[in-house]
């Protein structure tokens, strides 16, 4: 199933993207708002967000990817959900986690076609997405063929199709069409642009390189999602990948490129200036986007505490893969992964494991980062979750 980027298909999505953002740029010549206000007071209104529409890559992908290439097996899931639930991770995610303080069900994966109710929204992340195409298959590389630009045209053409079938038993599994506009649209998204360079042997300065272009094609989805009723956004950013025992076990290293933790300062220094870059295009959406309220998380900071302080904060050996083969300081094999004979039991206690599987965070670890970027202390604007619909100056 390669995706090459061209043909047909990709023209169609090109201009539909391209109408989109036309549209988008019209409506952003509307005049400010009262949706501007000060910083919050203890006395702000809250948000009622009726929806969450969430893009990203596995970090919050809650079955995409499951439905589309076969279900991460077990031990994925095992601590929360008891058995596999379309998540890499021993439980819930990030995402899984603003939902519920949210008041609102888990996010069904929009490609899961069994069980599921998007009457709260729909998450159209997928393992191994990116927010730039790639030319690969997923069994080649690792890295999904529906790219980000590929989850707009899906949230597109949901967005359309489900007021057109939401009649009869219909209406209780989809989402009212003023849930678009009251929604919360979560992004997570970039960290395999990175090491899908890193992995195919493009030096970091390179990577580096190229890093304006993934935001252009960021901040184009965001502007495309505005164009369709849009209002608020929480955009988190990427974390430290220097960190994560697959690339620390895969790319060559050098002891003077060990920062004091552990990690890789070459790749974290990267995905710093992504961070760094992304910031700076949220605010120049805060401009262009009059009726938007967008918040940047920096969860790489609240990461990067965690790892770096694991046993001040509950957890041990922050590098170590819970669910992972071979031993050692890592506990990673890329040839065998989680959840396959060699790698089917995950270490004794979870809970205290920051890395799940190489890649990903525990459920605990999830939920000490969410803990932490909840009430808005790592965001610009330092807003808590539940007061992400008001824009602020």
């Amino acid at each position: 199933m390669e995706y090459s980027g061209g043909g047909q298909g990709t023209a169609c999505i090109a201009v539909v993207a391209m109408l989109l953002f036309m549209h988008c740029k019209v409506e952003c010549r509307v005049a400010r708002t009262s949706t501007t206000t000060e910083l919050p007071t203890a006395a702000a209104t809250r948000c009622k967000f009726s929806a969450i529409f969430n893009f990203g890559d596995s970090n919050s992908d809650t079955g995409g990817l499951s439905a589309a290439f076969g279900q991460a097996g077990p031990p994925h899931g095992e601590t929360f959900f008891g058995h596999p639930a379309g998540r890499y991770s021993d439980g819930r995610l990030k995402i899984d986690f603003i939902a519920q303080s949210l008041g609102l069900p888990f996010l069904s994966a929009f490609l899961d076609s069994v069980g599921s109710n998007f009457s709260h929204g729909a998450n159209f992340a997928t393992a191994g997405s990116t927010i730039r195409p790639v030319n690969t298959t997923l069994r080649q590389s690792g890295f999904s063929p529906v790219s980000l630009l590929d989850q707009f045209v899906e949230f597109t053409d949901f967005h359309r199709r489900s007021q057109t079938f939401r009649k009869g038993v219909y209406k209780q599994l989809l989402p009212k069409e003023e849930s678009f506009s009251e929604a919360l649209y979560t992004f997570d998204i970039g960290q395999n642009d990175l090491t899908a360079g890193y992995f195919s042997g493009v030096s970091t300065d390179e990577v580096k390189a190229f890093v304006p272009d993934l935001l252009l094609n960021l901040t184009n989805i965001i502007r495309y999602v505005y164009g369709q009723g849009g209002r608020s956004f929480w955009i988190h950013n990427t974390g430290p990948v220097g960190c994560l025992p697959y690339v620390l076990d895969r790319m060559l290293i050098t002891a003077g490129e060990v920062d004091e933790f552990g990690c890789a300062s070459p790749f974290n220094e990267v995905a710093e200036y992504f961070n760094h870059e992304l910031r700076e295009v949220v605010f120049q959406l805060r401009d262009e986007l009059p009726l938007a309220a967008v918040t940047y998380v920096d969860v790489y900071s609240v990461m990067y505490e965690l790892i770096g302080h694991a046993e001040k904060h509950g957890f041990k050996h922050p590098l170590r893969a819970c669910c992972g083969h071979g031993g050692g300081r890592y506990n990673f094999n890329r040839s065998v992964g989680c959840g396959s004979p060699l790698a089917s039991k995950a270490c004794k206690d979870p809970s205290a494991a920051v890395n799940w599987d190489g890649v990903h965070y525990t459920e605990a670890g999830n939920r000490w980062v969410f803990d932490h970027i909840v009430d808005g202390s790592y965001s610009d604007p330092p807003i808590p979750l539940n007061m992400a619909c008001h824009r602020f100056i």
